[in-house]
């Protein structure tokens, strides 16, 4: 793992709810002792926590995070007591049942998740909202976007299998698909993305290249527009580098749309146990400055210091 949230050493659920209960039960509420416990656990251990925390409390420790604390702070600690799963289906949910779709927290999570990700998200969104999520995708959203994520939520991509005799005639189609833009060849671009495994389709992006003399990311920016466009290209890039592309979107949320609230808490806490690390790497590298230093730029307070205690940093990056 290259998360920046490992399993704490001689750890003791019984002494971090004991402790949480006196930071959430006082006159005012300790937010320091909140961030030193749950952003310091991983989520098996968070998890415990809560289970300790309800059998001495009779309290449900979510919904005491949740009366406690306010505005980005909250989000932030109640989106850490979520397992992964349930967490990817919460973000959904809210992403398509808002005033307004999020398109970009569906093409985060869908364009990145393994098949059995993709299989336990689903489980949980039908457990917490009594919904099947592919029926919420097809009536919130539309157009080949729809039918893109569609393919994507179920989960089907070939898995370790890769064969180069196909692998050019699949750049064709997709050449095709560039050039001549009809509703037939945008199905079989989406099915070749969403549905060929990952160790084929860097075979394909290279043929891709050696057909067309053009990268695929740059190819379909010019032939194709909005969310369906973006889909696309966040596909391609998980598949050659998901650390990248979530580095990528990081750098978008906290430059181009004044500190995207939402999408920064919902990279850190999703990714934290899985490649941080790596994500990290890439943001230095690619724009200079560290993802530390430019959330310590743009967040204040206890919502700061939580996502920089997500986060982590080395000693250069303060």
């Amino acid at each position: 793992t290259q998360g920046t949230i490992l399993p704490a050493p001689n750890f003791n659920p019984i002494m971090d709810a004991q402790l949480l209960g006196g930071a959430l039960q006082g006159i005012s509420c300790e937010k320091d002792v909140l961030i030193d416990i749950l952003t310091q656990r991983c989520n098996s251990q968070r998890l415990m926590i809560a289970e300790a925390y309800r059998d001495m409390y009779g309290r449900d420790l979510v919904t005491d995070l949740k009366e406690n604390l306010s505005h980005h702070f909250k989000e932030v600690m109640v989106g850490l007591m979520y397992p992964p799963a349930s967490y990817d289906a919460h973000e959904l949910w809210h992403a398509l049942k808002g005033l307004d779709t999020e398109e970009n927290c569906l093409i985060d999570i869908l364009a990145s998740r393994s098949n059995i990700e993709i299989f336990q998200m689903k489980e949980a969104y039908l457990m917490q909202y009594n919904t099947d999520l592919q029926q919420d995708i097809d009536s919130e959203t539309s157009g080949h976007f729809r039918d893109t994520l569609m393919n994507l939520a179920q989960g089907t991509r070939m898995e370790g299998y890769a064969d180069p005799s196909t692998a050019a005639q699949d750049a064709m189609i997709l050449w095709e698909a560039c050039q001549q833009k009809t509703g037939e060849h945008k199905n079989m671009l989406q099915m070749i993305l969403c549905n060929r495994s990952p160790q084929q389709l860097w075979m394909v992006f290279q043929e891709f290249q050696n057909i067309s003399g053009q990268d695929i990311v740059d190819a379909i920016n010019e032939c194709y527009d909005g969310y369906f466009q973006e889909l696309l290209v966040a596909i391609v890039l998980c598949i050659r580098d998901k650390p990248s592309y979530f580095a990528y979107r990081l750098y978008n949320a906290i430059h181009d749309f004044g500190f995207h609230n939402k999408t920064v808490i919902r990279i850190l806490i999703a990714r934290s146990e899985i490649d941080l690390m790596n994500i990290r790497q890439r943001y230095k590298e690619r724009y200079g400055k560290s993802l530390f230093h430019d959330i310590k730029h743009f967040a204040s307070g206890h919502y700061e210091s939580a996502l920089l205690a997500i986060c982590a940093g080395d000693t250069e990056d303060y």
